[in-house]
């Protein structure tokens, strides 16, 4: 594929947020772009077309990559990017709301993979981009459920990466901190609230504002994720914004007493 015409991408999740910028980032480097949201959009603004797909869904995923088949003929490229937050304590969600999240942020990668490998395989190339987190390698109190999510989908990742390799597919992460976007506003909150976490509960949403509010822009992401699409010799990981490289270079290097008691710390919690 030359500069003009980068090949085929799929972006999850691409009505608002990271995933848009994400379409435009690729569309603007020479991709011919579909972009997937939960209620139909758009059929087709800015040069991306938009196409209805529930990720928890086997037969929305399945329809969703035969349309672009039909029309493009090929995928050179996914980014999963479609997830939800959850932010509470752990303690304080039923086993039924830890699945519905672990259905779409987990799953509905899970889904998207397999149902456009066969494709990726008879082209003899694909690049699959799944977007985790920081806490997908760190601890997230108040977010340890969403964490477990991005964990899972970081070990997927590395290991997909392993056995897709001999077929010229490649499976990378992009791993973002905190980004502007509406993700803090559309938190789902714990569906069986304990009083005992109320006030470190409280103090973690001032944080999460703050830190939400200094975070980087989803265009940041974005350019990572172009990067993490196009390079010729990818990494396993791209942090995504200089926040996401600190705490990757801390992560690896700080002894474990220094990094956890610089990590409750910075989420107001008792040292």
């Amino acid at each position: 594929m030359n500069k003009t015409n980068s090949g085929v991408a799929l972006v999850t999740g691409a009505s608002s947020g990271i995933g848009r910028a994400t379409a435009k980032a690729l569309q603007k480097a020479g991709f011919r772009v579909f972009g997937t949201s939960r209620r139909a959009a758009a059929e087709s603004s800015d040069g991306i077309t938009m196409l209805a797909c529930d990720v928890t869904d086997d037969a929305s995923v399945a329809k969703i990559v035969d349309d672009v088949l039909a029309e493009a003929g090929r995928i050179d490229l996914l980014v999963n990017n479609a997830g939800i937050g959850l932010f509470g304590g752990a303690e304080e969600s039923s086993t039924a709301q830890a699945k519905s999240l672990f259905d779409v942020n987990v799953f509905g990668v899970f889904r998207m993979t397999n149902a456009v490998l066969p494709t990726m395989r008879r082209q003899g190339t694909g690049r699959i981009v799944n977007l985790s987190s920081v806490q997908g390698f760190i601890p997230a109190p108040y977010f340890a459920l969403y964490a477990s999510t991005k964990h899972a989908v970081e070990g997927y990742s590395e290991s997909l990466d392993h056995e897709l390799r001999p077929f010229g597919i490649r499976v990378v992460l992009v791993e973002p901190a905190y980004t502007r976007t509406s993700f803090e506003d559309n938190l789902a909150r714990p569906d069986q609230l304990l009083g005992i976490y109320d006030a470190a509960r409280a103090g973690m949403t001032v944080t999460v504002r703050k830190a939400m509010e200094k975070g980087d822009a989803p265009e940041v992401v974005a350019e990572t994720v172009l990067k993490a699409a196009t390079d010729p010799a990818p990494k396993r990981r791209y942090a995504a914004g200089k926040m996401a490289r600190q705490v990757s270079f801390l992560r690896r290097f700080v002894p474990e007493s220094a990094f956890d008691k610089s990590l409750r710390k910075q989420n107001g919690l008792p040292v």
